[in-house]
């Protein structure tokens, strides 16, 4: 603007000095006051030389001050994200926390009610114990006093275990006496056998039974020779066994005894029992056994060995037995001791 103000003054100047005849005065005046402008001109050119050089640089500021404003308004809006983000996350956790507080709070207060019921279970659970302890100990006395029984007891088993190796022992040996006798009377009577004659063993015993065709004929008491000598053998055996014990019962079938006019016998019973001390008499004569170890029975017909009501059953009811028994003496005497 200054240096246009100062091109109008001078084109203004020269044309006023060519038009006018001035005085040289005037014109000396014109020309200090020119040269006074172009000095100012000059002046003017340095400053607005200065003035472009500083607007550009302020124009480069501006544009640096500019780009920085963009950067900042970007880490503005960025900074504005993590701050909005933040908030959110810190209202989160803040109702987070507020949750926490109001769980703690719960938990505060049920954990009293919970105290209480555990405290209460404890105290249960404790009687519950003492309760166990006490049954303990009273079963470990109980055991104490069972294993007591039980020393006493295993005591007497061994006591008792020992009596009847002992039994066993008198047992076995008797049974072999039985045995023994049972071959010797069936070796003696050997020529009888199946002729109304068996020998057997029951209940550790020799049986000797004789079927009444063998010794006697039908309602006697009168035995023939035949059963004279088989009873002579038999008593051979006896005599060298002192040992066994002689039972001899008579037993008659179911048919009534009829006596006969001045009849000695009544009955089956009196038939029996007759029998049976004939053929006692008959062991005793002329041998060597003690009579003590005979004993006479009559069974009459009420031990049958078979009940039919038959000939054939009655046959074989109508018989003699000779039960032979070895010495229980040790047996007893054992029993006796416990």
């Amino acid at each position: 603007m200054k240096r246009t103000f100062f091109n109008l003054v001078t084109a203004g100047l020269i044309l006023a000095f060519s038009v006018s005849c001035v005085s040289g005065k005037k014109f000396k005046s014109l020309q200090e006051t020119s040269k006074q402008y172009l000095n100012e001109r000059d002046a003017l050119k340095t400053e607005n030389v200065d003035l472009s050089m500083k607007n550009k640089e302020m124009e480069a500021r501006i544009a640096s001050m500019e780009k920085e404003a963009t950067a900042i308004k970007q880490d503005l809006g960025k900074l504005q994200s993590e701050k909005d983000k933040t908030k959110e996350e810190y209202n989160k956790l803040l109702g987070q926390i507020n949750d926490l507080q109001n769980a703690q709070e719960d938990l505060i207060k049920g954990n009293v009610n919970e105290t209480r019921k555990l405290l209460a279970e404890l105290k249960t659970a404790q009687e519950t114990l003492q309760n166990k302890e006490d049954l303990l100990r009273q079963l470990e006395q109980n055991l104490d006093t069972k294993k007591a029984s039980l020393d006493e007891l295993s005591y007497e088993l061994d006591k008792r275990n020992a009596r009847m190796t002992e039994l066993e022992q008198i047992l076995d040996a008797q049974k072999k006496t039985v045995q023994d006798l049972k071959n010797k009377v069936s070796q003696a009577l050997m020529n009888y056998e199946n002729k109304g004659l068996t020998v057997s063993m029951r209940n550790g015993k020799v049986y000797v039974s004789l079927e009444e065709k063998l010794l006697f004929k039908t309602a006697s008491w009168d035995i023939d020779a035949n059963g004279r000598n088989a009873l002579k053998n038999l008593a051979a055996v006896l005599e060298k066994n002192p040992d066994i014990q002689i039972t001899i019962e008579g037993h008659t079938d179911n048919v009534p005894f009829t006596p006969g006019a001045g009849a000695q016998l009544k009955d089956n019973w009196d038939l029996s029992v007759k029998r049976a001390t004939t053929v006692v008499r008959v062991l005793l004569e002329g041998s060597g056994i003690d009579p003590m170890r005979l004993t006479a029975a009559g069974r009459s017909q009420y031990l049958p060995v078979d009940d039919k009501n038959t000939p054939d059953a009655r046959q074989k009811n109508r018989r003699t037995e000779i039960i032979l028994t070895p010495d229980l003496t040790e047996l007893y005497k054992l029993i006796d001791k416990y």
